[in-house]
């Protein structure tokens, strides 16, 4: 378990962290959104001890991480799958961890074959793509066999093959009963892969709850509509309290109002409809629309 209590992080006058307080837990992946910028990157170098909170706290399984000795076997982590020594192999970068840490040996194998690395093991890593780069990562997380896991952006690079394989990894190492917190700024992707769900923008919490709340909350529902009858339809709508945004002469959006509703309301008054169609906007735009306000950098922002 992972719990944030009202962390905080500045950089003189930039406040990149501000009083965030949450709860990882085990058993379920967490997914931690926010655009580019919001503090997530800080707030997971802030669990494993790299950086230092201006105030607040955070802790794994009740103690700081830095408190640890042989770290990876309390957390394993991803943050950046660039940063490793290009001259390496594979299995020598491993080794060194599993050294550092009172890993067996043999356990570098296991977790190259893991990734799908095996092949690879004697290669420098300066040859790897990014995608490749991005498995040795996830191994190295995986290698002392950790109950809490942290990913930052890991699907980077990733082929189809590969993100559908780490979204089974996440789902497997979650029903182990671990703790696995993936940072994205992606809610796509989230949608697919996370049980929660923890937003963030400017540093401050924006929401926190499972996923279907985030989607039965924020994910918009909505009844198109085509008449040749538009007008009257929507004054019988508006009465009965609904809003309707037209689209057209026959064509409107309709909230407020189910379409079985809207098809009595219809046939009670005479009105034709050709089209009545219940959908509700995707959880990629209920998140751009949550978290507008705290993008950093806007295409076409004047200069």
């Amino acid at each position: 378990m992972i719990e944030s209590t009202r962390l905080t992080k500045r950089y003189g006058d930039t406040v990149a962290v501000d009083n965030l307080t949450f709860t990882v837990e085990p058993g379920k992946v967490t997914g931690f959104l926010g655009p580019n910028g919001a503090g997530k990157s800080t707030t997971l170098r802030m669990i494993l001890g790299l950086n230092t909170p201006t105030s607040g706290s955070v802790t794994v399984d009740g103690v700081p991480f830095s408190h640890r000795p042989r770290g990876l076997r309390h957390v394993g982590a991803l943050l950046d799958a660039q940063d490793v020594h290009g001259g390496r192999s594979a299995r020598a970068h491993l080794t060194a961890l599993a050294r550092g840490n009172r890993i067996p040996p043999a356990r570098v194998d296991e977790v190259l074959q893991e990734v799908g690395l095996a092949k690879a093991a004697r290669r420098r890593i300066g040859g790897f793509s990014l995608g490749m780069k991005q498995r040795l990562g996830i191994a190295g997380a995986l290698l002392g066999d950790p109950p809490v896991l942290l990913f930052d952006e890991p699907l980077n690079g990733l082929d189809p093959e590969g993100v559908l394989w780490v979204r089974g990894l996440f789902r497997r190492l979650a029903s182990e009963g671990r703790t696995v917190f993936v940072s994205s700024h992606m809610m796509a992707e989230m949608e697919h892969t996370a049980d929660r769900l923890i937003v963030i923008g400017q540093g401050r919490l924006i929401a926190d709850e499972s996923l279907q709340g985030f989607s039965a909350r924020h994910a918009s529902l909505g009844v198109t509509v085509d008449t040749p009858d538009l007008a009257a339809l929507e004054a019988v709508l508006t009465a009965e309290g609904a809003s309707v945004r037209r689209k057209g002469d026959q064509r409107g959006r309709v909230t407020g109002l189910t379409a079985a509703r809207i098809g009595e309301l219809a046939h009670r008054h005479r009105i034709m409809l050709h089209e009545l169609a219940t959908h509700t906007s995707s959880l990629e735009s209920a998140f751009m629309s949550l978290t507008a306000d705290s993008v950093e950098y806007l295409a076409g922002e004047a200069r």
